[in-house]
């Protein structure tokens, strides 16, 4: 029993349900008439600064701008900190690091919100203005993943100083439980449209994985000549979901703790080459297909912070360019919905390709007499934050289908949620960019592994997952806001 307390109070990944389910219920309130989270700093576009926060319920409009976004900061680095006691963090550091990252990210949002960068064209007029770069709010991810990328390649003091409060994977995974109640109320709006969209990303991520992994296992063997203990980890790295699929193979196969952290290391490397690449070029050739575009990056874009931040990007980018060439306005959300439904799939099976590894290491690879798997095995490597996702996509489904009367209350408990889980998002950008320090990676010699990668990400991996996202979602097309 003690083990089972540890575990649910000592992970990152326990935390990141915590947090998330514990920020779900307190804006479940408006459901009561309790608004708990309206005090929430909402970001609008913006050409005035003095308008470009708000709090998000109407029952605060009141409220300055400086002390919403103050509450919020203070609110999310209470809960952060009482994470982060458990899983035995400096607190002081932490609570330094966090506060810096959190200006930093939030100065970014709100830059990503100026008018010449954020509007779209159907609000040119509205804001007096003639042109735009037509990028909406969700500019502010790409400014913090590059204000991440100067700190934590060029300044090393004040990236050591944020050091103990840069987790880019609790940020997103925090923000992904969140978000589950957000896309449970979308899908209740269409839940024909939602219901295929998780039966097609289930089996897209199928084909994906029977493809993937042999491929770059084959590639890192045969043409690089790793060892398996090398090739196999790189293999789930590359081709499953990045640091988390790394670190559950390293694990199975019972590798030396230095082959996942050098894996997980060129995953975010990468995962930031595809996070400025591939939503651009998904906006430029795949504007017509909107739900194509949201499963490519998640088939395609490792790390559960870069592919779902990813849709993100997307989503926005290619509802400003069907607004502005086709003159259709898709409704927010639905793109991003496929990418982290993909995600979620992929990293549901993380645990499950892991126990099968691990059988095939005992039994065949490194055999010892009498040695079994125990496929209680599966548990310890599933990814838990997926049960928050699943757990606030269905509480706020089932409400909305139940009592149809709840859902404007329901719409805004989600949009109080919002509020936090962007700046989770634009934290999570921030972060990425501040560990991936390029010299360093370098310099510990993981040029042959980066080949590895390269080749296998550009080479094959990026054409087959818009291959089999194609396959599965063309034709689909989002709800439109009439």
């Amino acid at each position: 029993m003690e083990e089972k307390k540890s575990a649910l109070l000592s992970s990152e990944d326990w935390w990141s349900v915590w947090v998330g389910l514990g920020i779900f219920l307190l804006s479940l309130g408006v459901l009561g008439g309790v608004d708990l989270l309206g005090w929430g700093a909402k970001f609008h576009v913006w050409l005035d600064p003095s308008a470009s926060v708000k709090a998000i319920s109407p029952g605060y409009k009141g409220l300055p701008a400086p002390l919403s976004v103050f509450f919020t900061y203070l609110f999310l680095l209470g809960v952060m900190a009482f994470g982060a006691r458990f899983l035995g963090l400096d607190l002081k550091k932490f609570a330094l690091g966090f506060t810096g990252i959190f200006v930093i990210s939030v100065a970014c949002w709100l830059l990503g919100h100026y008018a010449y960068i954020a509007a779209t064209s159907d609000k040119l007029k509205g804001l007096g203005i003639s042109w735009s770069l037509n990028l909406t709010g969700e500019a502010g991810f790409i400014i913090a993943l590059v204000a991440g990328l100067v700190v934590g390649n060029f300044f090393p003091r004040l990236t050591a100083f944020l050091g103990e409060a840069c987790r880019p994977e609790w940020y997103i995974k925090t923000a992904i439980v969140i978000m589950g109640s957000g896309l449970g109320v979308k899908a209740a709006q269409a839940t024909g449209l939602a219901g295929a969209i998780i039966f097609r990303g289930f089996c897209a991520i199928v084909e994906a994985y029977l493809i993937y992994w042999a491929l770059v296992y084959l590639l890192a063997r045969k043409y690089f000549k790793f060892s398996r203990e090398w090739a196999a980890p790189l293999a789930s790295g590359v081709s499953i979901c990045g640091v988390s699929a790394a670190i559950a193979t390293g694990a199975a196969i019972r590798a030396r703790p230095v082959v996942p952290i050098m894996v997980s290391s060129l995953v975010v490397v990468f995962a930031v080459v595809e996070l400025i690449l591939l939503p651009f070029l998904a906006q430029h050739f795949l504007y017509h297909e909107p739900l194509v575009a949201g499963a490519w990056m998640g088939l395609a874009v490792k790390t559960d912070g870069a592919a779902v931040a990813s849709g993100a990007i997307v989503d926005s980018l290619i509802r400003a360019k069907s607004l502005a060439v086709q003159g259709i306005e898709y409704k927010e959300g639905w793109m991003l919905m496929t990418a982290t439904t993909t995600k979620m799939f992929i990293d549901v099976f993380i645990g499950i390709w892991a126990f099968v590894l691990a059988i095939i290491w005992c039994t065949k690879v490194d055999r010892k007499e009498g040695e079994k798997v125990s496929i209680r095995e599966i548990w310890p490597r599933f990814p838990k934050f997926v049960l928050g996702y699943a757990f606030t996509f269905a509480v706020l489904l089932a409400v909305c289908l139940s009592a149809p009367d709840l859902s404007k209350k329901c719409l805004l408990a989600t949009e109080e949620g919002t509020v936090f889980r962007v700046l989770f998002f634009a934290m999570t950008f921030f972060s990425i960019g501040l560990v991936s320090n390029f010299k360093k990676l370098w310099e510990e010699g993981i040029g042959r592994l980066a080949a590895v990668y390269l080749i296998g990400l550009f080479g094959f991996i990026i054409w087959i997952g818009l291959f089999i996202s194609w396959l599965f979602f063309s034709g689909i097309k989002p709800p439109v806001v009439q």
